[in-house]
């Protein structure tokens, strides 16, 4: 596999001769190489901004101070504009600046937010303050060098506003709180450069530069002990029956590969609330309170983001949970272990195709490959997305591959739908997951079902039970469109299209994005935010979350025909299935899975619902 561009990196001097006059196309073909595009507004930056920097410097006497351009963050998407790298002019230690660059001239802080800003003349959302951004990067930073664990006050961090003046951006100052974080303008450029010459010694800064772009990178002992005073004394984390057996499994083997040098491979089994999370928490915690190197990782953007919010309360200790495209770099066996969890979300590769390029490794290999003891955590009847790959069968083919050896646990219980096997059972035979025909409901004292009516029926019923202090969602079929929030015409504020549309009855989607709109949560959130009731919500967004009541409305993709649910590929709206890739019996399964994964979200029941006329029939014969 090619390296992966981690910075481009120059002298101040070098980069303002005439030899790097185009330095900014090298910049631009060496992502493109990478496989990272490049916007025209995101070029003319560089060809502007940069040099910017690099002029002050020069003009600081510091001209050897190397400049590392659109340093990417280890394991993350994430790139700072520039990190600057020389020597501590009062230790004579490495010292290290991550400049966040701006072009804009006036700026004020957002009335809503005030770590958000709008910017003059620019739409869209507001914008991250630039100084927070560049504060946030260094925290990053230093939770996961292991050549800063030591060195406290090495890295700081600059917003640099070079076509600003100060007055015009004055509410900015108001959030710049430490002494590690600093904000410069035009105006104050004279204090800009002050600041650098207070920072760095007139010296070479290319061993400063090497260190740390040759850093390992793992996270580090403080962050490891933010985790475990987050996560470990949680009282709600109780295990038992098998859930005990795989944390202890797992603790132990983390303990095996480090006395004795064994690697191992952990797949744990388990269907909607058998306690799959239950475990990944206890087991970071666990594993960060003893020290180990430890890192969580989905492929879901709604439950990572729900994680870092609820579980790490948005501080540290978010650091900690990952996707997993973020390994295609990792030190093989850098990490002490690797909690894969939701891993039937696993794709073919990291980036979007759909097979590996040349050179590329699977996704599955990644994440083998990462740690000492990978761990996974998967419901084999939960991919509902092509490319999806994490199954027990083929992790343990690949581990086999490398000649290791898999400790399977399977996890019988059911925690979720009110720990009610029969539900469970019931379901799975309705949408042909088990080998037995569908059945009549016969009730559970555990666990209730209804078939309603219609859509209105449904939100009703799950309105009620919101209002009286219970959690309840509605979901549906990916059967409808999905459009882009639009402007209100009469208030020119941003609102949802209702595009799920039954009858009279109409509904807008989930919000798409993460940035709310109006009472809308932002996506990640909606299974959790109060705000997120009035939208229907789809499989992407539901999957790895639970709430009290359930309300699921099955689009025209699944039907009764001939004494059975079929599914129907043509009404289907997700455009992954659209792909001539995706069979029509690999279509069918992630149909049938989807819906799985809709009707096993609510804790005390489920409402039902079919747009098909003769499905719905079907539905309330089945009715107890």
């Amino acid at each position: 596999m090619g390296v992966v561009l981690l910075a481009f990196r120059r002298t101040a001097e070098a980069l303002l001769s005439p030899v790097e006059a185009r330095f900014a196309h090298v910049l631009r073909e060496e992502m493109k190489m990478q496989g990272t595009s490049v916007s025209d507004s995101e070029f003319r930056s560089w060809e502007r901004s940069v040099p910017v920097v690099a002029r002050d410097l020069v003009e600081a006497g510091l001209g050897q101070v190397e400049m590392l351009i659109e340093y990417k963050l280890p394991m993350t998407s994430k790139r700072a504009d520039v990190v600057l790298a020389g020597v501590d002019r009062r230790t004579g230690g490495d010292a290290f600046v991550v400049v966040e660059l701006k072009q804009w001239s006036r700026v004020e802080v957002w009335e809503d937010n005030p770590s958000r800003v709008v910017v003059h003349n620019m739409t869209g959302k507001p914008k991250l303050h630039p100084a927070l951004q560049a504060r946030g990067y260094t925290d990053y930073i230093y939770g996961f060098l292991t050549e800063l664990a030591n060195a406290p006050d090495a890295l700081h961090a600059v917003a640099y506003l070079h076509n600003a003046d100060r007055g015009d951006v004055i509410d900015l100052y108001d959030a710049v709180e430490d002494a590690r974080t600093q904000l410069f303008t035009q105006t104050t450029r004279g204090a800009f450069v002050e600041y650098l010459q207070d920072k760095f010694a007139p010296l070479p800064g290319r061993k400063a530069a090497d260190r740390f772009l040759n850093s390992e990178v793992r996270p580090s002992r403080k962050l490891l002990r933010h985790a475990m005073e987050e996560i470990r004394n949680r009282d709600q984390f109780t295990l038992i029956a098998e859930q005990r057996l795989a944390y202890q499994l797992v603790l132990d083997a983390v303990g095996k590969s480090r006395r004795s040098d064994l690697k191992t491979v952990v797949v744990i089994t388990g269907g909607p609330g058998s306690g799959k999370s239950v475990i990944t928490l206890s087991l970071l915690g666990e594993l960060a309170q003893r020290g180990h190197s430890v890192l969580h990782a989905t492929g879901s953007k709604s439950f990572t983001q729900t994680m870092r919010r609820h579980v790490a309360g948005g501080g540290q200790t978010a650091e900690l949970f990952k996707y997993f495209n973020h390994f295609t770099r990792a030190e093989k066996n850098g990490l002490d272990a690797l909690i894969c969890d939701e891993a039937h979300r696993i794709r073919r590769v990291s980036n979007n195709a759909s097979s590996p390029g040349r050179g590329q490794r699977l996704q599955i290999d990644e994440l083998i490959d990462a740690a000492r003891v990978p761990v996974f955590l998967l419901d084999g009847q939960q991919n509902v997305r092509p490319g999806e790959m994490g199954t027990l069968r083929r992790i343990r083919e690949h581990a086999a591959a490398r000649g290791l050896n898999v400790e399977h646990v399977p996890l019988d219980e059911q925690f979720r739908c009110g720990g009610s096997r029969r539900y469970e059972d019931w379901m799975r035979k309705l949408l042909g997951l088990h080998p037995d025909p569908p059945e009549r409901w016969m009730g559970d004292d555990d666990y209730e079902v209804t078939v309603v009516d219609s859509p209105a029926e449904l939100e009703s019923a799950l309105r009620h039970h919101h209002e009286n202090g219970r959690t309840a969602r509605m979901t549906a079929g990916f059967c409808w469109p999905w459009s882009n929030a639009r402007k209100n015409p009469r208030t020119g504020r941003p609102e949802l299209v209702p595009d799920v549309r039954i009858g009279e009855w109409e509904r807008p989607w989930n919000v798409k994005d993460n940035q709310g709109v109006g009472d809308a949560p932002p996506s990640d959130l909606w299974a959790t935010h109060p705000g997120g009731f009035g939208q229907v919500g789809c499989v992407f967004t539901a999957q790895g979350f639970e709430y009290d009541w359930n309300g699921v409305i099955v689009g025209p993709d699944l039907v009764y025909r001939d004494g059975k649910l079929v599914t129907v590929r043509g009404e289907s709206r997700d455009p992954a299935l659209l792909s001539p890739e995706v069979s029509d019996q690999e279509a069918d399964v992630l149909i049938r899975n989807t819906y799985k994964v809709l009707l096993t979200r609510g804790m005390m029941g489920t409402l039902l619902y079919s747009v098909d006329e003769r499905t719905q029939q079907f539905l309330a014969k089945l009715q107890r």
